[in-house]
């Protein structure tokens, strides 16, 4: 009787060994696209793209509240020397040889803010993850912050960094997820798979008020993001807009 057992036992464990090893065989590897697909997480398609390469003269504008100073800008040729190309943008012939200049006349110390500002929201294709800009900052202890426009048309503000630093420095700014809180940006509704993204409206320099003093200039290079496009791969052509 306990021979008997014993080979019942020795049958199931094998069979029960082999059936972990076909499954380990079947299971993709953690963090791959089919271990998303197996485990339920959205997929994801991440690429870097470029918004804007700021070539266009008049497309951004820099103004300050008049009764603190008086703001112009303008392109420059020239840019960052350590900036990298974008893979296969080269072959797009895409020009890139400019970079914008903002100049601010203080009239006075105080505590205000300088706007760069585009002449429209520039939309970012899918879904944004982090956003880069290539600044110098003269090393003044000013404030950058990035504005943008989510799906629903309201307005964040993006703490970037300091311009505390001499030359070109890249900052970027991670995009919160989106949350059920409604306060948080909302990039994407399934509900509305035409409504998705983000929009770049500019930028915001809140001012040191001990060196609001003098002329301060700023420049801009190279705005950037990673932004995941697996949704918009898999719209339905055929799928009306609901923008009438």
């Amino acid at each position: 009787m306990k021979r008997y057992l014993a080979i019942i036992f020795m049958v199931v464990s094998t069979g029960f060994a082999f059936a972990q090893a076909e499954n380990a065989q079947q299971q993709p590897e953690i963090g791959s696209p089919d271990a998303n697909r197996v485990q339920g997480f959205p997929q994801e398609a991440l690429k870097e793209i470029s918004i804007d390469k700021f070539e266009q003269e008049g497309f951004w504008n820099a103004y300050i509240s008049t009764d603190t100073g008086f703001a112009t800008n303008r392109l420059f040729t020239g840019g960052p020397q350590a900036k990298k190309p974008i893979e296969g943008e080269t072959e797009l012939g895409m020009s890139d040889n400019n970079v914008l200049g903002a100049r601010v006349d203080f009239l006075r110390r105080g505590y205000t803010s300088i706007y760069v500002n585009a002449q429209r929201p520039i939309p970012i294709e899918g879904i944004s993850k982090t956003i880069t800009v290539w600044v110098a900052g003269r090393n003044y202890n000013h404030r950058l912050y990035l504005i943008v426009e989510d799906s629903r048309g309201r307005y964040f503000e993006l703490y970037m960094g300091r311009l505390n630093f001499q030359g070109w420095k890249q900052m970027a700014v991670p995009i919160p997820p989106q949350s059920g809180d409604y306060n948080s940006i909302v990039q994407t509704d399934y509900h509305y798979t035409s409504y998705m993204g983000i929009r770049v409206v500019g930028f915001r320099i809140d001012v040191d008020p001990m060196e609001a003093y003098g002329t301060y200039y700023v420049y801009f290079d190279d705005l950037r993001a990673v932004t995941d496009l697996y949704a918009e791969g898999s719209r339905d052509p055929d799928d009306p807009r609901d923008d009438w």
